[in-house]
């Protein structure tokens, strides 16, 4: 127990640490100014502090797992809007936006943490005798993966051109960079490329997840003006490339006897 708590000390003051040093780089360039806030050093600082001890699992049973996650989560947030209301003052449509979008970032990395534990158990499972081996193109091992499927296919496109129609409102330029260009362009490939190549390491080529990939993301072209089916593959194919390349790592990595 004293370990653990040491570990999570350390990290929190690394993580602190390097959202001090943020801070004090990116200060002049952000508020236009030569001074350094203590107050927004003070809250890189505690934000990077609750990055740090994020690393970290929480607990070790699923009640408790929930409770301390809700808890960091509402202690990171809390830093989050009070740091961005430092910078643009207490604008409540645009924090809640923020807010909405840290919500978003903060399932995605929370539900890749969870779908490697779990499936980590499963393995275990399987190594003790207790599973019956491998499903019909693998849907079973692919289940996990879902929910972070339709948060990134569904969830997170549905979000920014929320937040384009936010920022928008009132401009004369129509610029939707951020579900045009960055969304399928960046995220999608890359969250379905690493998503696979976790999903390939531990079990192998699963088809059924690029397939979820591409069809979790056809409501979007009827919801979100700037989807295109060619995002569809944008998602699926890099996808199937980070599954592919997972399972070959797994092949070539030395069994533990």
């Amino acid at each position: 127990m004293r370990e653990g708590k040491w570990a999570w000390l350390s990290r929190s003051l690394v993580g602190g640490t390097a959202g001090l040093l943020a801070a004090l780089i990116l200060i002049p360039y952000l508020m236009d100014s030569r001074l350094v806030d203590p107050v927004v050093c003070l809250l890189c600082a505690g934000l990077g502090g609750a990055a740090g001890a994020a690393t970290l699992p929480f607990a070790d049973d699923g009640r408790q797992l929930l409770l301390r996650s809700w808890a960091h989560f509402a202690v990171t947030s809390a830093l989050f809007v009070l740091l961005m209301a430092r910078f643009y003052g207490w604008w409540w449509e645009g924090l809640l936006l923020l807010e909405g979008m840290l919500a978003v970032l903060y399932a995605l990395i929370w539900l890749g943490r969870w779908i490697g534990w779990y499936v980590e158990v499963m393995q275990l499972r399987t190594l003790l005798g207790l599973d019956a081996g491998p499903s019909p193109l693998k849907w079973r091992e692919t289940l996990p993966y879902l929910p972070f499927v339709l948060l990134l296919c569904d969830g997170l496109p549905l979000l920014l051109r929320w937040a384009e129609h936010e920022i928008q409102r009132g401009s004369i330029l129509e610029l939707p960079i951020l579900s045009a260009l960055i969304l399928p362009f960046v995220l999608l490939p890359a969250g379905g490329f690493f998503a696979g190549l976790s999903l390939g390491k531990r079990q192998g080529v699963c088809p059924l997840y690029p397939l979820a990939c591409f069809v979790c993301y056809l409501p979007m072209l009827s919801l979100v003006w700037t989807a295109q089916m060619s995002h569809c593959f944008l998602a699926a194919v890099p996808a199937l490339a980070g599954n592919v390349l997972g399972w070959m790592y797994r092949r070539a990595a030395p069994k533990k006897e």
